[in-house]
């Protein structure tokens, strides 16, 4: 049962949401926020860009097949699909949750999980932490453009004045973060805890900020608990037609085993830490209600892909261990 319970910063994320819902900072306090989760977020992308290793993404050369469908599904098929279905059919929730579906759709895999799940699996996990970096390096240009292609004409955001906020906030401390990286990565790489401690705080801050803005300006009343199910049902659904068509996809193009288990974690998963900075700057005021759909699906994606991974790696023994059986009732004769 242990794998259903929300881990502990899900459980820090609820806490902020229910503090930002009690005292949620308004006036000068919230100014003050606002202020603060800024500098929050832009360190946050700063170490982003300082961690993550530039070997990882000149890697991806060697798997061009691989990286290109875990590229494609996070940033064609996640999106056509949250797309099709507003289109077929957008009564099932209101035009702000669909709004913050369609934004999840849109954001890059994660690194952490995704590496993390790999592993447990037994899968690619080279493969892994190269094709999650390229789509949180692509995620920085690619997600804002999709949300001014396909959610502006809604009023979520206001085109390309919003790239340009992406770019000052967010590109521009990333790529200073990589420059830096030969005089601070090591310094990084050995406070891992420390630069973790960073890293959720700031995105607790954002949150914070992002839902106090939304509780003054009433979310809690705009939205009813039956429609809340429904949207962990759409994004369900969503969550479990990637998996399917990215381990069919897989087969068919004649993939191990480990690098299915790497095209299936990578090409399904949706970043929260790139997802709560990447909807302050975009959405402003919104950025709480585009949050939202973000936590239910990054606790939906940990729970099912911890059940998936220990699956993947009992099947994984119990082929060695055939494996070994066969080559005991068969030993190869001696010459």
């Amino acid at each position: 049962m242990t794998r259903f319970i929300p881990d502990r910063f899900i459980l820090a994320l609820l806490g902020t949401v229910v503090l930002a819902s009690l005292l949620p900072a308004q006036g000068e306090a919230a100014v003050v926020t606002g202020w603060a989760s800024t500098v929050a977020l832009t360190l946050l992308f700063f170490l982003h860009g300082a961690r993550l290793p530039l070997e990882a993404v000149l890697a991806g050369i060697r798997r061009p097949g691989l990286h290109a469908m875990i590229v494609l599904s996070t940033f064609v098929l996640f999106p056509l699909l949250g797309l099709g279905l507003h289109a077929a059919a957008p009564q099932l929730l209101p035009p702000d949750l669909w709004a913050g579906v369609l934004f999840v759709c849109m954001l890059s895999s994660t690194v952490q999980s995704s590496i993390a799940f790999t592993s447990v699996a037994g899968g690619n996990v080279p493969a892994a932490l190269c094709a999650a970096t390229l789509s949180n390096v692509a995620g920085v240009f690619v997600t804002p453009a999709l949300v001014t292609l396909f959610m502006h004409r809604s009023g979520a955001t206001g085109g390309l004045e919003e790239v340009e906020k992406v770019m000052a906030q967010l590109l521009l401390p990333f790529v200073l973060g990589s420059l830096s990286r030969p005089l601070i990565g090591a310094w990084a790489a050995r406070n891992k805890k420390l630069v973790g401690l960073v890293d959720r705080g700031s995105i607790l801050i954002a949150v914070y900020a992002a839902f106090g803005a939304a509780v003054v300006q009433g979310i809690w009343k705009l939205f009813a608990p039956e429609q809340l199910v429904v949207l962990l049902v759409i994004e369900g659904a969503l969550l479990a037609v990637v998996m399917l068509t990215m381990m069919g996809a897989s087969r068919l193009a004649g993939f191990s085993r480990e690098d299915e288990i790497a095209l299936v974690f990578c090409g399904s998963k949706k970043s929260l830490a790139s997802g709560v900075p990447m909807a302050a700057v975009l959405f402003g005021a919104q950025a709480g209600v585009m949050i939202l759909p973000l936590m239910f699906f990054h606790q939906m994606q940990l729970m099912v892909c911890a059940v998936l991974a220990k699956r993947y790696a009992a099947k994984g023994a119990e082929e060695r261990d055939a494996a070994t059986v066969n080559l005991s009732a068969h030993p190869k004769p001696t010459v």
